[in-house]
């Protein structure tokens, strides 16, 4: 009967290393699936959170883009208004230059003798 009874204990030690070794087993499949969701929600994280950070980007690339159009549509309208100046002002400089001439040179017409005399008349006038 011995032999009987050694049998069945180590039946019941098999059946208890097969029940533990499927319990770690579990254990460590749960832990598996566990770890395995983890890495996925990291992963979804840093992927909402780069995405997060490129939109900022785009949009503070977009905002500065659209002040240094602005900036240069500012310069670019004071620029004109500055050449446009200057062009009257070498304008107006070239028109009395060419009245000083024709007047020392005795070519002044009877209008062009009465800007010397103070009249605020500035026509130019050509002779034909």
């Amino acid at each position: 009967m011995a032999s009987h009874n050694q049998s069945y204990r180590a039946g019941e030690t098999k059946g208890r290393a097969e029940e533990k070794t499927n319990q770690a087993m579990g254990t460590m499949g749960e832990k598996a699936r566990e770890a395995k969701e983890k890495t996925y929600e990291t992963g979804r994280a840093v992927k909402d959170k780069a995405h997060g950070a490129a939109d900022s980007t785009k949009e503070w690339a977009s905002d500065t883009a659209q002040a240094g159009r602005e900036k240069a549509q500012t310069g670019k309208e004071t620029t004109g208004g500055i050449l446009e100046q200057t062009g009257e002002k070498v304008k107006s400089m070239a028109q009395g230059a060419a009245e000083a001439v024709k007047s020392t040179f005795g070519m002044a017409s009877q209008n062009d003798d009465d800007v010397d005399k103070g009249t605020t008349d500035n026509t130019t006038y050509r002779r034909v």
